[in-house]
């Protein structure tokens, strides 16, 4: 599976990970969803030493907020940060703000595919599936934040898709420990119905593995 798998990194943006962003406006433990930046750094680094395809998603908004529909503006301003207003790291999940730029411990590197996304799924209005499928990618290890919102709407969208997943349970968060052990054990339910759960070092190890002919 590994042979045509990409790395997924989901969202590990400054306003859901740093001080003043969106998530910590929105009261949400930014602490707990910056824990998977070393595990996705050390698979990154495994990814791009062997020459395998990294993908980076990015959920913001059009300057305009032409792509924010007025239920998740509302839900935004009900949780305290409302989409586009003004904070410490720019206008919340707006393209373009400082906000919106992935962490600097996890920069992307050239050749590295961006993917900006104005919903919770990867594959909503964008055009990730046709990407997938040039690169003939078959497995997505998915990795990011936050593990009940746009990891697993990223998730399900994939599998109904056909491509088969793995879910890396210590390179994923949600802003509650409770709710990561739920979400991986929601998804590794049924025999693994929405794909393998496994570790940043497991997938290392699979890396290593020799190719067969």
């Amino acid at each position: 599976m590994m042979q045509h798998a990409a790395l997924v990194i989901i969202d590990m943006q400054r306003d859901f990970c740093c001080t003043g962003g969106y998530a910590d406006r929105a009261g949400l433990d930014i602490a707990a969803l910056a824990r998977p930046i070393a595990p996705i750094a050390r698979l990154a680094a495994r990814f791009r030493a062997a020459g395998r395809t990294i993908i980076y998603t990015r959920e913001g908004h059009r300057a305009d907020l032409a792509d924010c529909t007025p239920a998740k503006l509302r839900r935004s301003t009900e949780a305290g940060a409302p989409i586009g207003s003004a904070g410490p790291l720019g206008r919340a999940l707006v393209r373009g703000e400082y906000g919106h730029g992935i962490v600097d411990e996890l920069s992307p590197a050239p050749g590295d595919i961006i993917i900006d996304k104005p919903g919770y799924s990867a594959f909503h209005a964008t055009d990730l599936d046709h990407i997938l499928r040039a690169r003939r990618i078959e497995t997505l290890v998915l990795t990011g934040v936050t593990t009940d919102v746009c990891v697993h709407s990223t998730l399900r969208s994939a599998i109904d898709r056909g491509y088969e997943c793995v879910t890396i349970s210590d390179a994923t968060a949600c802003h509650d420990p409770a709710i990561q052990r739920a979400m991986l054990g929601l998804i590794a339910g049924e025999a693994n119905i929405f794909g393998a759960v496994i570790t940043a070092d497991a997938v290392c190890a699979r890396l290593d593995q020799p190719v067969l002919a």
